[in-house]
């Protein structure tokens, strides 16, 4: 029964290198190009229906749009894994997200920091968020086609862009976080498309 068990978790650990060595296809433009129109139709939509500006809700709105966004691309990562990475989609899924997930949860948790201990720092929100997004994409670098460390290198410029002038009356502006994610994720889209990621 040991020798079964040491043989199971040796192909576990080969299939988990195997996974950690591969392209990962699992990521098509369509939902990225659905994401980055959703990000600038929220910041239209921020423009004209909420006139003052009101952190609570700023951080509300955004925190939507990102959660709505990354269900699009999590349902069309796993079923474009289980298609075209049959044998290994479970491993080449968590090797992704692995990669990804430190800089999602850096900016989740420092937003509920800022939130709950320095309210009137919150408008470094969206900069900060931008920045943790962008090593988040910079980590995924190796899984994924070349031109997706431009992405990465932009959602990180676009951050210290925000840092430096959306403060004082400019804080919390729609276009602080729609334009900046809106380019981006069409950026993703465009890369995937030209890199032969199609979403047959």
């Amino acid at each position: 029964m040991q020798d079964l068990d040491r043989a199971l978790a040796e192909i576990g650990a080969i299939k988990s290198q195997l996974a950690r060595a591969e392209r990962f296809h699992g990521l098509g433009p369509t939902a990225f190009a659905a994401t980055g129109a959703l990000a600038l139709a929220a910041a239209i939509g921020e423009a004209h229906w909420m006139s003052a500006v009101q952190p609570v809700g700023f951080l509300a709105l955004w925190i939507a749009v990102a959660g709505i966004s990354a269900a699009v691309i999590s349902a069309e990562m796993v079923g474009r894994s289980r298609r075209l990475h049959s044998p290994l989609a479970d491993e080449m899924i968590g090797a992704a997200v692995t990669q990804f997930l430190p800089g999602a949860t850096v900016g989740a948790a420092a937003t509920l920091v800022l939130l709950r201990c320095a309210p009137q720092t919150l408008w470094i929100a969206p900069g900060l968020w931008q920045i943790t997004f962008g090593l988040g994409v910079l980590a995924s670098c190796r899984f994924l086609p070349r031109g997706i460390a431009l992405v990465g290198a932009w959602y990180v410029g676009s951050g210290l862009a925000c840092l430096a002038w959306a403060q004082g009356p400019l804080a919390f502006s729609p276009w602080a976080m729609g334009v900046p994610f809106g380019i981006g994720q069409l950026m993703v889209a465009a890369v995937l498309r030209f890199s032969g990621e199609t979403d047959a």
